[in-house]
């Protein structure tokens, strides 16, 4: 396998620029080292190809195996074999996922398993390939939904690594989708294919075409729209840590909530009430239900806690044992 350098310099220099903004000196402290989390298709190889022209001998990359398609063992293999091509240190990383809702297990066992191969590495941050095209359609396909700020807020540029405490670089959203194959295709390599992308069964797959066709839709301000929502969830997720501070208290059963914020601001102490005693995140605006019915003085249930008002607020405590 031969590659060749990127074609375009001022996309490895944009690339440059934007790991630069996320975290000034990384760049050029040479004992800083970035892992990429790399699958094998179009985005992940832009990354890797990048990040070798820009980090020379500093970096490492991974492939997450979640064995749900009988090719993605190939296409580690496929990585695996570039990587050593270009010098750079490669891992596979099997996951063995439960029954349920896969996308969920598979993006936390995903992340859990490059969380702890990077900590074993001694890397100093982890990148991943999402890119402008990427905010775009998962805001428009969450707007379909009707979701709330927190659904359409874009992913960060720079964050955590979900449950750990390892820096997550994004340094490719300022980048469209088709840049990112002409990097691919300068170098002369055959990305994956991921079918299920053009399987209009799927609901992005069939956006994806949408958006393609309606020239008159901008990604980039779509994905700027996507981080500015961002910085929106972000705001009141600032709100909620005051709120919490504010106005919940212990109490001997569970919590008591007295709430003085707006709706949107109650709805994440709700949350975070009943996560605090035990249970899971609410889904699908059950914390909101519980909002509205505390509101008409209403004595409700969310998960296995009962809310109810008292003349002190709000109470959460968990509901008693059922008898066999």
């Amino acid at each position: 396998m031969q590659v060749t350098r990127p074609g375009d310099a001022a996309l490895t220099g944009r690339f440059a620029a934007a790991l630069d903004a996320l975290w000034p000196g990384f760049t050029t402290t040479a004992d800083l080292r970035l892992g990429l989390a790399v699958s094998g298709g179009p985005d992940s190889l832009a990354l890797l190809v990048l990040a070798h022209a820009v980090l020379p001998g500093r970096i490492a990359a991974a492939t997450v195996d979640h064995g749900l398609r009988a090719e993605s063992a190939a296409e580690a293999a496929m990585v695996a074999q570039l990587c050593r091509t270009l010098g750079v240190e490669h891992a596979v990383l099997p996951v063995t996922l439960a029954p349920g809702n896969v996308q969920a297990q598979a993006r936390t066992a995903r992340y859990a398993a490059l969380a702890a191969w990077a900590g074993k590495a001694g890397l100093a941050a982890l990148a991943t390939a999402h890119h402008a095209d990427d905010q775009a359609e998962t805001l428009l396909l969450r707007l379909n939904r009707g979701s709330g700020v927190a659904g359409l807020a874009g992913v960060r540029a720079c964050g955590l690594v979900p449950g750990a405490s390892l820096p997550l670089l994004r340094p490719l959203l300022g980048l469209r989708r088709a840049e990112l194959a002409q990097v691919v295709a300068a170098t002369g390599l055959e990305p994956a294919t991921d079918l299920s992308n053009e399987d209009d069964r799927f609901d992005r797959a069939r956006l994806r075409k949408a958006l393609g066709a309606a020239e008159w839709l901008e990604v980039p301000s779509l994905a700027a729209s996507a981080a500015h929502l961002a910085d929106a969830d972000a705001a009141l997720d600032w709100a909620a840590q005051r709120e919490w501070a504010e106005c919940v208290t212990r109490a001997p059963m569970g919590l008591t909530y007295r709430p003085q914020a707006p709706r949107a601001v109650a709805l994440r102490v709700i949350a975070r009430i009943v996560r605090e005693l035990g249970g899971e995140e609410p889904r699908g605006g059950a914390a909101a239900r519980v909002f509205e019915s505390l509101l008409a003085r209403e004595t409700c249930s969310i998960g296995e806690l009962v809310a109810r008002v008292t003349p002190d607020g709000w109470s959460f405590t968990k509901a008693p044992a059922r008898r066999g």
